[in-house]
């Protein structure tokens, strides 16, 4: 099968950074889904590790998180879907990505695909679905309706692609007074469209810019990139007792939670991964919340975070995804389609 994949971790200018290879094609497990990879989308996740893990000796390394596809074949325990379904996942960090023409999954963290969709608008979402989700119902425990009314979420980051399915989350299920964050005209409009309330310039100390807004502390705080840069505002804005919840990686020392304690504030830090990578009792949940999300989406409640298409599935078109994700100016997902 075609696939692209990669060796030694390089810099994505390196002309072997990523490849086109040929690779064996793989076989289900019981409990797997073997898929045909239609529509894939290209997130943080698949730079950082690009850049930072080679593959094992003698070995290829295929990315990619974000998948719509058809299932191929079933594993002999499989229940829950059946060869012909339209699927769509984000897969677990701990087996191969599915930058390749077929592709393994485990059944309990897939679902069927929003039906409204097309393949490349649905693979723009899973990834960032599923963690922007379990920030804001498993982490923090918003609760749903007007049972969170009179609270308030300040979102960090709410352009890009967690933050873009975050914003309409919070909107269409919960209460909350919901603030994003953006600096450039066209990302601040996008977070409109996609109906945060408010949006405030996070190049700007953010504290200062909630009072100006005459804005209330936020009750949570999700910060979704550059937290190492933003934790003193942070700890500053937040509301006393409130919830603090991050995604990425701040460098090591950057942060100094005890700047959280005089207001006892709590730190919840999402990895979407956690679910598959320990096969937890309740690992099943991924596959109920993206069912519950394809439902949303075809009901016309929230809507694709798809940003730009660039085209085939391969080595060139993914290189060109990696280098726009580095320089931190992408909106929304970045989606390739077809081999």
């Amino acid at each position: 099968m075609k696939a692209i994949a990669y060796q030694a971790a390089l810099p994505v200018t390196d002309v072997l950074s990523l490849q086109d290879v040929e690779l064996p094609a793989p076989t289900p497990g019981p409990r797997d889904l073997l898929v045909d990879v239609r529509a894939i989308a290209v997130n943080p996740v698949d730079s950082k590790v690009r850049a930072n893990v080679s593959a094992d000796a003698g070995q290829w390394k295929v990315l990619g998180w974000d998948v719509v596809g058809t299932v191929r074949a079933v594993g002999s325990d499989v229940t829950l879907f059946k060869v012909g379904d339209r699927v769509w996942y984000a897969g677990a960090i701990d087996r191969a990505g599915a930058n390749s023409e077929q592709h393994l999954v485990d059944e309990r963290i897939a679902a069927l695909a929003p039906a409204s969709l097309s393949d490349s608008e649905a693979a723009a979402m899973p990834l960032t679905t599923i963690t922007a989700y379990e920030m804001l119902f498993d982490r923090f425990g918003i609760a749903r309706g007007d049972a969170s009314k009179g609270k308030t979420l300040l979102i960090i980051g709410a352009a890009g692609g967690v933050g873009s399915v975050m914003t309409q989350l919070a909107r269409q299920l919960t209460g909350l007074t919901v603030i994003g964050t953006a600096s450039r005209p066209e990302t601040t409009q996008w977070v409109k469209d996609l109906g945060a309330h408010h949006v405030i310039d996070h190049s700007k100390p953010l504290a200062d810019e909630i009072q100006k807004a005459g804005l209330a502390a936020p009750d949570y705080v999700a910060s979704l990139t550059n937290t190492d840069q933003h934790f003193e505002q942070i700890a500053e804005l937040i509301a006393p007792q409130g919830k603090f919840g991050l995604i990425d990686d701040p460098a090591k020392g950057s942060v100094d939670i005890g700047a959280l304690k005089r207001k006892a504030v709590s730190l919840h830090w999402e990895f979407m991964y956690t679910r598959s990578m320990f096969q937890t009792p309740d690992m099943i949940e991924q596959h109920n919340l993206l069912t519950e999300v394809a439902g949303l989406i075809d009901a016309g409640q929230l809507k694709t975070t798809l940003g730009e298409h660039f085209g085939a599935i391969n080595a060139t078109n993914l290189k060109r995804a990696h280098a726009l994700l580095e320089s931190g100016r992408s909106r929304g997902k970045i989606v390739l389609e077809g081999f």
